[in-house]
C-alpha cells in the first residue's frame, strides 16, 4: 500500500490534490482513500491531506503516521512543520521549491531521496495564480508511478471545467520538470 501525506496552506488546493489523486487511482481500478486533517484553521494556516492507494480494499481509517512520500506545497512550511517526521527511510519527500537539490538537503533532515519542483514557478506560468495543486499532482504522479498521468485529465476536467485545459498543462510540467537527489 502506497501511504501519502500532504502538507500545505488553506487556500492552496492540498485537500483538493488529495481527492484528485485518489480518483485517478480509482479510474485505474484501485482501491484508495483521501482525506484532510484539519480543524478551524482560516486561509493560509497549515493544513494536511492524506492519500492511501493500493490494489486491494482499503480497511485502514487513521491518519499516516509513517508515509511513503510527503508532498510539501509550500515551502516556508518546512521551517514551521517537521515535514520529514515519520517518513519511511526509503521514502520520497517532494517539495516545492526553487532552492537547489542540494540546498534542500541540507536545510532538511532527511537522509532518503528528496525530489523538488518550481511549483509555484509554473503555477504562475500555466495558471496566472500561484495555487500549486494540481501543479504538484503532476508532480506526484512522477515520483510515486502509482498512476498513470493520463489518469488525472478526467478528475481535473470535472473539478476545474473551463480552466482545466490549464491545470493539466500545470501539472503536466511539474510531471516533467521535477527532479531528484539520493
Amino acid at each position: 500500500m502506497l501511504e501519502i501525506r500532504w502538507h500545505g496552506r488553506g487556500g492552496q488546493g492540498a485537500v483538493t490534490s488529495v481527492e484528485l489523486f485518489a480518483l485517478a487511482a480509482i479510474a485505474e481500478g484501485k482501491y484508495a482513500s483521501g482525506f484532510p486533517s484539519f480543524g478551524t484553521e482560516r486561509r493560509g494556516a497549515p493544513v494536511t491531506g492524506f492519500n492511501r492507494v493500493d490494489d486491494k480494499q482499503i480497511k485502514i481509517r487513521s491518519g499516516i503516521y509513517h508515509p511513503d512520500v510527503v508532498v510539501v506545497l509550500d515551502e516556508s512550511l518546512v521551517a514551521l512543520v517537521d515535514v520529514a517526521e515519520g517518513l519511511k527511510p526509503d521514502g520520497i519527500l517532494l517539495v516545492n521549491t526553487t532552492k537547489s537539490l542540494e540546498d534542500l538537503k541540507k536545510v532538511i533532515k532527511f537522509a532518503g531521496k528528496i525530489a523538488a519542483v518550481d511549483a509555484t514557478g509554473i503555477a504562475w506560468k500555466e495558471l496566472g495564480v500561484p495555487i500549486t495543486n494540481t501543479t504538484m499532482l503532476g508532480a506526484v504522479v512522477k515520483v510515486t508511478g502509482a498512476v498513470k498521468f493520463e489518469s488525472l485529465e478526467e478528475p481535473i476536467k470535472e473539478r476545474f471545467g473551463r480552466i482545466a485545459v490549464k491545470n493539466i498543462a500545470a501539472a503536466k510540467s511539474a510531471y516533467e520538470q521535477v527532479k531528484f537527489i539520493n
